[in-house]
């Protein structure tokens, strides 16, 4: 078997793509290679757990919920494997046994028969379905427990939902980010010992010397350098933060053999977009893009033939790499960037790590963590309140007041009529007893909480939010391509503008004229002018 066809059981247009049952007898050298690349997950624990508990005579029902490509039909093919007298499986409710019908009314007859006996009911459903049975489907009994969980995300009557949109794929520990099954899945992919794809790898390698073959080997074993495979890591974590692009195993297995077996270099793969959803998100990324005086230098250097011997030097020891005849300056710029950590040849790709640098990944870890573990120490007191007066309480100023510079710290503008602004002072703190008290979210966000006055206030930050607050600050004006992101600050603005004109001092001021309304709540009102201060 040759690698590519190996590597082929990854591909989303791969029969093996979606889990089937097959019989023992019947199994090849692919189905032991999908087998092998298996990841077990907690959640895979978890519905054994469920399922094992259950009682082959006791009505009980678990629903495993989730997207399309997120590993339901393989976990759930497993566990009939495992369970199968113990319930019946419906390994995926999105399909019907008729052609006649569609699937809702094929769950009608599941849920009908399981209505009629005993036996412990498993059933595989995308999020997307459950809602839909909820409004379409004929079995009041499913239909209300079902409501009820898409409303409440709680189980009754017997009936038990596990959702993967609860067992994340990133988390973020102590130190960084983390993503278990990426980091599992690249390891079994590349292991060196009892791995049958690496045998075949080994084998492909002596018999395959075609430029073709040659590339594919090149990037296998690109991909199997601990650098490169934190590189694909950190760029799946930006698209997750960034994108909002959640990772499913089979978009994972698919991302993962175009690198390996996309039309170039996996450097170059990495960003040529495509039809995977990763990489259409990631190909945003490209370093080549990036636009710095180091980088430009170099592409006008290379682009030219400047002589650079450093460089030269690092291009003759590309052949330990199994990369050839590389020209292109954005390859070059894509293979310095995947070989960031990586200690290789005389370390000319250092050169550039400052330019790839991901300080705002991670100042954004920094606050999400301090949130999410605030124990009132000096270290979160004093990263929290470094977010929230340097960037928070200076971007929402500076956006709310974009239309009138003239306006000192903590003079908020309310309105404008005829040249005459009505201004409040406010004071905005962070609101550190509110922070324990947020429920967790997940790695995209974090709750951000303030004071306005008496009033306390919250925001969810994403790293969006958090880039075109350090943007605003440093003077820039969004437009309408920060139309998603700038809505947060729209509705917080919003409220702090309520909360202002709320106040019993406001100010009136045109130019140099200063005028002073206060209510000195007995119905009467004091007026006075006063010089800017």
């Amino acid at each position: 078997m040759l690698l590519k066809e190996a590597l082929s059981v990854m591909s989303k247009s791969s029969p093996y793509a979606v889990t089937t049952e097959r019989s023992e007898h019947g199994k090849n050298e692919l189905d032991l290679i999908k087998e092998y690349l298996y990841i077990q997950m907690p959640i895979a624990m978890d519905v054994e757990g469920k399922i094992s508990s259950f009682s082959a005579n006791k009505p009980e029902v678990l629903f495993l919920c989730g997207s399309s490509g997120d590993g339901k039909s393989e976990l759930l093919t497993a566990c009939k494997k495992k369970f199968g007298t113990r319930a019946e499986f419906h390994l995926d409710a999105t399909h019907s046994f008729d052609p006649r019908e569609n699937a809702i009314q094929t769950l009608d007859k599941v849920f009908d028969e399981y209505l009629s006996q005993s036996k412990p009911l498993v059933v595989g459903i995308n999020t997307g379905m459950l809602g839909n049975y909820a409004e379409e489907g004929s079995n009041e009994f499913f239909k209300s427990t079902i409501k009820n969980y898409l409303e409440t995300g709680s189980d009754r009557n017997g009936m038990y939902f596990v959702d993967f949109e609860r067992y994340p794929k990133f988390a973020i520990d102590e130190e960084s980010y983390t993503s278990v099954f990426a980091e599992k899945l690249l390891n079994k992919l590349t292991a060196k010992e009892d791995n049958l794809i690496r045998q075949i790898f080994d084998k492909d390698k002596l018999e395959c010397t075609d430029p073709d073959s040659r590339r594919l080997q090149a990037n296998y074993e690109l991909l199997s350098l601990p650098a490169v495979q934190r590189t694909v890591i950190d760029l799946l974590f930006k698209a997750r933060l960034m994108k909002d692009q959640f990772v499913t195993a089979r978009s994972l297995l698919d991302f993962l053999f175009m690198l390996i077996a996309g039309p170039g270099y996996l450097f170059d793969n990495l960003f040529s977009g495509g039809d995977n959803e990763l990489a259409n998100k990631i190909v945003e990324f490209d370093p080549a893009h990036l636009r710095t005086n180091n980088i430009d230098r170099f592409i006008l250097a290379n682009d030219l033939g400047l002589p650079d011997s450093d460089f030269e030097e690092f291009k003759t020891h590309l052949s330990e790499l199994g990369v050839g005849g590389l020209k292109n300056s954005y390859s070059y710029l894509r293979l310095f960037y995947i070989l960031s950590d990586e200690n290789f040849a005389n370390n000319f790709h250092n050169r550039f790590a400052q330019d790839y640098s991901q300080s705002l990944i991670e100042e954004y870890i920094s606050i999400y963590k301090n949130h999410r573990d605030y124990d009132n120490s000096d270290e979160c007191r004093s990263v929290i309140r470094e977010f929230c007066n340097n960037t928070l309480r200076t971007a929402i100023r500076k956006y709310n007041n974009r239309n009138a510079p003239n306006l000192k710290n903590n003079n908020y503008l309310i309105s404008e009529r005829n040249g005459y602004q009505l201004v409040a002072k406010l004071e905005i703190k962070p609101d550190l007893k509110s922070i324990a008290k947020q429920p967790p979210t997940q790695v995209s966000y974090f709750t951000a909480c303030i004071t306005v006055g008496g009033d306390s206030l919250t925001l969810p930050v994403n790293i969006n939010l958090l880039q075109l607050m350090k943007k605003i600050v440093d003077g820039y004006r969004p437009n309408k391509h920060d139309k998603n992101t700038v809505v947060l600050l729209d509705e917080l603005v919003e409220k702090i503008s309520k909360i202002a004109s709320k106040e019993n001092t406001l100010h009136i001021i045109n130019g140099s004229q200063h005028i002073t309304v206060t209510d000195d709540e007995d119905d009467k009102y004091e007026v006075s002018g006063l010089n800017n201060d």
